[in-house]
């Protein structure tokens, strides 16, 4: 645990000197407990009576085990934003060390903590913006959308990354001015789907596509899972001038994917069409692997989040504590990912629980 050690000792401890647990064996338990599937503080506590001996191995432990009450103190009280900036330095360094790949594509999208909420308030949850390099299956940061603003969310949490070889995908939501602006800021390049909701510009990119000139195309059809089959088509078409026409900064070019799905005996949907803004030109091949990809932050983020790791049920709602708690879950999931066992994640999780040879295998990773 020596690079998990030398980034998180540098944390500052929000509790009072006289503070019997070292916080750093506060965060190691907690993180060992979720790695095995706790869900709450006092699993953590839970798993870390049930595992003394084990975690005797890497830890002092003076003074024993933390309470449930301990930990869930040291996640209320914890500084979000300092622990997010360990927590992106720790990846940095796990993944330098495991060979794993971070440019590439990196999805940007919004998740509610539904069960966050104070009483009254359950439409209100917290809203976290999160950001995934798709190639490594790795969260790479998180921030708060205050207000429920994942526009502005989106905007803080690019400041702290460096997008160098990367394009940055995004929903409709986020087809602003100052995120194309932000992501070229940082080196990256973008790929945003646009929609009626810039109104202009949007219709300016249809037009592109009504007009004769040159353009690139591909068909692909997808091999037939779940009972349904689907077709997509790309065209891009370089464009310059939309940037300056509709100060809309580093369009090169413009993309339109239409895509048709046919279920097992039934006649094939309408065609749905969707069209982008590029900061850089890319064949349609790549575009249709671009835009693909995006999904991963939903399929291999928030999916497993809340299925594999009780996300949205977790009801964690006091002080920093959401925030925290969430970093937790997503460090975990970023080692069980580069473990080299070929299982699912929920195997990994309860293998973990059973098998301490397991463990200290995801542990020793941590490195």
């Amino acid at each position: 645990m020596g690079k998990f050690a030398k980034i998180f000792r540098r944390l500052p401890d929000p509790r009072a000197d006289n503070a019997r647990h070292e916080l750093l064996e506060v965060l190691f338990i907690a993180l060992a407990a979720v790695l095995c599937g706790a869900e709450s503080c006092a699993d953590m506590a839970d798993f870390g009576q049930s595992k003394e001996g084990l975690l005797r191995l890497v830890l002092g432990l003076e003074h024993g085990i933390p309470s449930h009450d301990t930990f869930s103190r040291v996640f209320r009280l914890l500084e979000p934003e300092a622990f997010e900036r360990a927590f992106r330095q720790f990846m940095a360094a796990f993944a330098k060390a495991n060979k794993l790949k971070l440019s590439g594509v990196v999805a940007v999208d919004g998740k509610a903590l539904r069960g966050a909420y104070e009483r009254g308030g359950k439409t209100t949850p917290l809203h976290l913006v999160n950001v995934f390099a798709v190639d490594a299956r790795m969260a790479l940061a998180q921030r708060k959308a205050l207000g429920r603003d994942e526009t502005k969310g989106a905007l803080e949490v690019l400041k702290l990354l460096d997008l160098e070889g990367s394009i940055v995908t995004a929903d409709a939501l986020h087809c602003r001015r100052g995120f194309a602006a932000a992501v070229l800021e940082r080196g990256g390049d973008y790929a945003l789907t646009i929609k009626a909701n810039c109104r202009p510009l949007f219709k300016a990119v249809m037009q592109q596509f009504t007009r004769s000139g040159k353009r690139s195309s591909t068909k692909q059809i997808e091999p037939s899972a779940h009972d349904r089959s689907e077709a997509r088509r790309a065209t891009v078409i370089c464009n310059t001038s939309l940037a300056e026409l509709h100060r809309f900064p580093g369009i090169a070019a413009v993309g339109r994917i239409t895509s048709r799905r046919r279920l097992r005996g039934q006649r094939a949907d309408l065609p749905l069409v969707r069209y982008y803004i590029l900061s850089k030109y890319m064949s349609p091949k790549r575009l249709l692997q671009v835009t693909r990809s995006h999904w991963g932050i939903e399929n291999q983020l928030h999916w497993v989040l809340d299925v594999h790791f009780a996300e949205d049920r977790n009801r964690a709602r006091k002080d920093n504590a959401p925030e925290n708690l969430a970093l937790v879950r997503k460090i975990a999931l970023n080692i069980l990912q580069a473990l080299p066992l070929q299982a699912s994640i929920r195997r990994k999780i309860k293998r973990a629980g059973w098998d301490d040879a397991f463990l200290l295998q995801a542990i020793s990773h941590m490195r």
